[in-house]
């Protein structure tokens, strides 16, 4: 099993409460009913305010490999991550378990 767990930093100036970001967040939260590949899917908006704490985050998990590469390469996916992108940085982690 591959863990993938990507954390969100809205830009400067971006709010969580604007529609395009709440585009995004509806957008991630319907992954998992739309990607075969992902054996777990769960996401959501940090909760804390700890200057080191990011602000969305997806925890999910595929089989292995080529599951996450269909998942990565899947077009639901695609779609909902250049939504991020005008608004938000992340980083990743990908790791077996």
């Amino acid at each position: 099993m591959i863990r993938h767990l990507v954390l969100f930093q809205l830009n400067e100036g971006v709010s969580r409460d604007e529609p395009r970001v709440q585009d995004a967040a509806r957008a991630f939260r319907e992954l998992g009913d739309k990607i075969p590949e992902l054996t777990h899917w769960e996401c959501g908006w940090n909760i804390t305010d700890r200057p080191i704490a990011r602000d969305f985050a997806i925890n999910s998990a595929v089989a292995d490999r080529e599951a996450l590469t269909r998942y990565i390469e899947h077009p639901a996916h695609q779609a909902a991550a250049a939504q991020w992108r005008a608004f938000a940085t992340w980083v990743i982690a990908d790791y077996e378990f």
